[in-house]
C-alpha cells in the first residue's frame, strides 16, 4: 500500500461529497419550481456513490497470490445522478398560473428538512475526509523526521 493511498481515497471522497452538497443546493434552490423546460415540476434528485476499484498491480497480486491483504478498494466514485420518484406535493393555490381546474398545484417533491439534514451529512463527511488528509499529511512528516 502506498503512503499516498489514504490521500488518494480521501480525495475522492472529497470530490463526491462535493457533488453531493452542489446536487442538495440544487434541490433546495428548485424547492419552489412548478414548471420545468419538460412541464413538469422539479423532481428533487440524488447522488448515488460505489465503491471505486481501479485495477492496479496490487489488486492483481492480491488476486494471484490468494491474499486479501493487499487492497484493490480506491475509494469512490459517482455512478449515478438520478430523480427521486415520489409523488409532487399537492398545494392548493388557485391564483397560481400552473394550478389546474380545482385550484391545486403539483409542487416540487423537495422537502426542506430532509435536504438541511442531508446537507448537514455531506459536510460531516467532507470535513472527515479533510481531517484523514491531514493526518495521513502529519504520519508522513513524523516518518520524515525519523530519518533525520
Amino acid at each position: 500500500m502506498s503512503i499516498f493511498n489514504s490521500i488518494n481515497v480521501s480525495s475522492s471522497g472529497l470530490t463526491a461529497e462535493r457533488t453531493r452538497m452542489d446536487i442538495i443546493s440544487k434541490n433546495i434552490a428548485n424547492a419552489n419550481t412548478t414548471r420545468t423546460s419538460s412541464g413538469s415540476p422539479y423532481r428533487r434528485q440524488m447522488v448515488v456513490f460505489q465503491e471505486n476499484n481501479k485495477p492496479s498491480f496490487s489488486s492483481y497480486l492480491s488476486l494471484y497470490s490468494n491474499s486479501n491483504v493487499l487492497s484493490n478498494k480506491d475509494g469512490v466514485k459517482i455512478s449515478a445522478i438520478v430523480e427521486d420518484k415520489s409523488p409532487f406535493k399537492k398545494v392548493y393555490e388557485p391564483g397560481h398560473p400552473d394550478a389546474d381546474k380545482d385550484g391545486y398545484v403539483n409542487m416540487p417533491n423537495v422537502d426542506m428538512v430532509k435536504e438541511m439534514v442531508d446537507m448537514i451529512s455531506a459536510t460531516r463527511a467532507y470535513e472527515a475526509n479533510i481531517t484523514s488528509i491531514n493526518s495521513s499529511k502529519a504520519m508522513a512528516m513524523k516518518a520524515l523526521n525519523i530519518g533525520k
